[in-house]
């Protein structure tokens, strides 16, 4: 089986073709589009994406679904607005993801992908517990539309993941494993995250990190290599547990030469240690 490399490409109508051929001049094949801003997820947009598809010979891997802001990526405001922890912005952000959820289907992806946020460690938080329930209503809907529902690694601790799994329960949802976010957040180590992981992959984020060094700032992201996500291991695992998805490159700096370098470079070496296997 080759490989397949995408980008995550945020989605804007008036520069969405300019992002279809850059990656198909990269030599990708597929990508997880991005949706932060409701008012585009139209009919006339899904219609716009599917022909681009069409045109570009790409496959859209997963809608990566945003939400209303506020939202803080740090360990302090973060708390409070990211994802469907908050109890304050719960209720209309799970609107907006079902929503998400039925324009997934509209442009042909598979899987409906999302931050959760800080769920919290203590199962009987009753912040957990407001948490489950959303979500069992979500991914109930992502069931009853043919969809994946899928965990982006980042806020919580894998165990935390796990167990929300678990008691969500409805037999239809995964993990989009972001190394880089486990070490960002200080979280855990990717590769030995996937003890805890292990089948539930269905998507990775090619993106590294280096964790953090105080207890107020997250670490920082960097080019795939000089940081601490361990790539040739990391595939090594994807490997020994028949991960059969995508590699999503991100690299979260200015649109540039330098981030077509980058990009480059982590085409390179992911395709390089993946070759090394038998998929």
């Amino acid at each position: 089986m080759s490989i397949k490399i995408g980008m995550i490409v945020h989605f804007d109508p008036a520069t969405i073709e300019k992002k279809f051929a850059q990656l198909k001049e990269l030599g990708m094949v597929s990508l997880q589009l991005g949706s932060w801003d409701i008012k585009f997820r139209t009919d006339e947009n899904a219609e716009l994406i599917n022909s681009l598809c069409k045109k570009y010979g790409m496959e859209i891997s997963a809608l990566w679904c945003g939400w209303s802001p506020r939202a803080y990526w740090n360990f302090y405001e973060g708390q409070e607005t990211l994802g469907l922890v908050p109890v304050a912005t719960r209720y209309h952000r799970l609107e907006e993801l079902m929503q998400g959820a039925d324009w997934a289907v509209k442009i042909g992806a598979p899987d409906l992908t999302t931050h959760v946020g800080y769920m919290p460690e203590n199962p009987y938080d009753p912040n957990y517990a407001g948490t489950i329930v959303a979500l069992k209503t979500l991914c109930s809907k992502c069931k009853d539309n043919g969809l994946y529902f899928n965990f982006e690694t980042g806020q919580e601790t894998p165990t935390t993941l796990l167990r929300a799994i678990e008691d969500v329960g409805t037999g239809n949802i995964g993990i989009n494993l972001d190394p880089a976010n486990l070490i960002l957040y200080g979280k855990a180590n990717p590769c030995d995250a996937m003890d805890t992981f292990g089948d539930y992959v269905r998507g990775i984020h090619v993106k590294d990190a280096t964790y953090p060094t105080s207890g107020k700032a997250l670490g920082n992201e960097v080019r795939v290599g000089d940081g601490k996500a361990n790539f040739p291991k990391l595939i090594q695992l994807l490997n020994e547990h028949k991960y059969k998805g995508h590699f999503t490159i991100e690299r979260e700096i200015p649109e540039g030469a330098e981030q077509i370098a980058d990009v480059k470079h982590a085409m390179d070496l992911i395709t390089t240690e993946y070759n090394k296997y038998n998929w």
